[in-house]
């Protein structure tokens, strides 16, 4: 049995799970998420938990049942909290300003660059180096950020560009060229 889909998922007060099928629809506070699961996979509202069941030990069916489970979870989780991911802006002039629905950033391009956020995702900026993304998908929101930290990745040798807050970036060092006084 999988460690993880075996788990039940508590709903929250404020949260509807609909089962129809293969679908899963689930509202709550934050807005609504819909989802289509593998057909083998089984899932049923036990109380207030829902119950993730696959039909066999398949390969298959084991590699779905902890997918379908967190997959669902996160479903839950988003409806009711939300997903956040901070995205740190580290470099001399560069810098990221809001405008309007909007992300205007300075990155040390020959142009401004604008990032504009995918349906359902917001951008915020707190100071000039920090940028929240925010949203109730999880997936969305991660490639939101993803795409945002690919328009300067982290320096490896003076460690300037997007990154992820906590992200720990190895500065190289750079050549040591000759050494100064010797022939």
């Amino acid at each position: 049995m999988s460690r993880v889909g075996k788990l039940p998922i508590p709903i929250p007060t404020g949260v509807t799970v609909d089962i129809s099928g293969a679908n899963v629809t689930v509202k709550g506070p934050k807005g609504e998420l819909k989802r289509s699961i593998p057909g083998e996979m089984r899932v049923a509202m036990e109380g207030s938990n829902l119950i993730v069941t696959r039909p066999s030990d398949n390969k298959k069916h084991r590699a779905f049942h902890g997918l379908t489970r967190s997959l669902l979870a996160n479903m839950v989780q988003g409806v009711s909290k939300g997903f956040e991911k901070t995205l740190d802006i580290v470099g001399v002039g560069y810098r990221a300003e809001k405008t309007g629905d909007k992300l205007t950033l300075r990155l040390g391009l020959s142009n401004h660059v604008e990032v504009k956020p995918m349906p359902g995702i917001t951008l915020a900026v707190e100071g000039t180096s920090k940028i929240k993304v925010s949203g109730i998908n999880k997936e969305d929101v991660g490639q939101m950020a993803a795409e945002i930290r690919a328009l300067r990745v982290p320096d490896h040798y003076k460690g300037k560009g997007i990154r992820y807050t906590g992200e720990k970036v190895h500065i190289k060092p750079g050549k040591a060229g000759k050494v100064v006084g010797r022939k």
